[in-house]
């Protein structure tokens, strides 16, 4: 059955300020695994105890620090921070880092930017051989929410991948920025689903819960379960009803059988 990850950091904020409460809210609620971004600002002390109790994997976190990957200049830092990351998710049992390109830099060609990119993309992968962990390079929209990032193609974004040519550097896939870029889903990812090792919806406009809005995530979420997905569905949105209900509602939305606890 797939299962749903609650992103923490949008979900069950209202109902507590503790992200620790928010992991438990979410096991309450039926979430079958959570996920947030930084860990820098938790108490992970906190985070691992809760993640206990309540059994519940976590599924993905930031890669910190956030980075201009694209930038030479920026990427020991990246790297550095990158063990401090693989060793937290190793502590936690969380299998996938995400990580961002960063910014374009418009006094910077593509070419030199993208060259850039890989290089970090295939240091990276060489650090996270034999860790279990996998690092997700996420495209985000630049219509909306994230104007002037380098990375908004998700073609692009998985061409890069094919050229690292490191099986611990995968692509993150949200519906939701792919869809606000108009993206043809079955046209990007044709042939190239197995480079996926995380996913995420919201609904448009408002990234909101699924069935709020008019992207067809339903119809994606299953084309990606017909081509072999079988990774965990995160879900990354602003709910306009209580988190709990949310959770629901997006299992309604999305066709996915309900969690027996």
């Amino acid at each position: 059955m797939m299962q749903l990850s609650a992103c923490i950091e949008m979900l069950f904020t209202v109902e507590s300020p503790d992200p620790a409460e928010r992991i438990r809210l979410a096991r309450a609620a039926g979430a079958d695994a959570v996920e947030f971004w930084r860990w820098s600002d938790k108490d992970l002390g906190a985070i691992g105890a809760a993640l206990k109790e309540t059994g519940l994997p976590l599924a993905g976190m930031v890669a910190e620090p956030f980075a201009t990957l694209t930038d030479p200049a920026d990427h020991g830092r990246f790297l550095d921070g990158l063990d401090d990351s693989i060793a937290v998710a190793q502590s936690l049992g969380c299998p996938v880092l995400i990580a961002q390109a960063g910014p374009d830099q418009p006094e910077v060609d593509r070419r030199t930017q993208r060259a850039a990119l890989v290089a970090v993309l295939r240091a990276a992968g060489e650090r996270l051989v034999g860790t279990g962990i996998r690092l997700g390079v996420e495209p985000l929209n630049t219509r909306v929410d994230h104007p002037g990032y380098f990375l908004p193609s998700t073609a692009e974004a998985l061409d890069i991948i094919d050229e690292v040519g490191c099986p611990e550097i995968g692509l993150v896939f949200d519906l939701y920025h792919s869809g606000v870029m108009e993206e043809d889903l079955e046209r990007v990812l044709a042939g190239r689903v197995d480079r996926l090792v995380h996913v995420h919806v919201a609904d448009h406009p408002g990234r909101h819960e699924p069935g709020s809005g008019w992207l067809r995530l339903r119809e994606g979420v299953h084309w990606l379960l017909g081509q072999g997905y079988t990774g965990r569905i995160g879900l990354e949105f602003r709910p306009t009803i209580g988190s709990a209900a949310a959770l629901t509602a997006s299992r309604m939305a999305l066709g996915i059988g309900t969690r027996l606890s």
